[in-house]
């Protein structure tokens, strides 16, 4: 699309145990109980599975070496940011993020996620089944999620 430069580029990660179960965690910063996905921005000269075992690790204490990438979806995907939080998020820059999105297999166990980072973003962790995360996200992104699914449905 010629529009991308309006979109902050990011990964997601899409992270499964053993019982197939997807980790999401509840946002810090979101008074609703949105829960969501591991993911955020891709730095200058960063490429995407880089970015998103960084942000994972970020966010979840989960260290690279016990994640394992089963797929990438086959296009980028957005989400736009409403117009009534656009202005606080990126100092207004961004319209939305343009994502590459991976669906990863975790070798860890509970015991290796830990949430406490040194910049925490989220509350609260659990898992979820795969059917109940457009639920369980913030409406703005819920088609971003549907689309998720149907990229990783032979995975699942």
């Amino acid at each position: 699309m010629t529009n991308d430069h309006l979109y902050r580029r990011g990964v997601g990660v899409m992270l499964l145990n053993a019982e197939r179960h997807v980790f999401v965690g509840r946002r810090i910063d979101n008074r609703d109980e949105a829960w969501q996905m591991p993911q955020g921005g891709i730095d200058k000269g960063e490429q995407p599975w880089p970015a998103a075992l960084r942000e994972l690790e970020e966010e979840t204490g989960i260290r690279p070496g016990l994640v394992e990438q089963i797929a990438s979806h086959p296009q980028q995907l957005r989400y736009d940011i409403p117009d009534a939080i656009a202005s606080r998020l990126w100092g207004g820059k961004w319209k939305g993020q343009l994502q590459d999105w991976y669906l990863a297999r975790f070798l860890g166990s509970d015991d290796d996620i830990n949430i406490a980072t040194s910049h925490p973003e989220f509350s609260h962790w659990k898992w979820a089944e795969p059917h109940l995360l457009p639920e369980l996200i913030v409406p703005f992104k819920r088609d971003l999620y549907r689309e998720l699914l149907r990229g990783f449905a032979d995975y699942l």
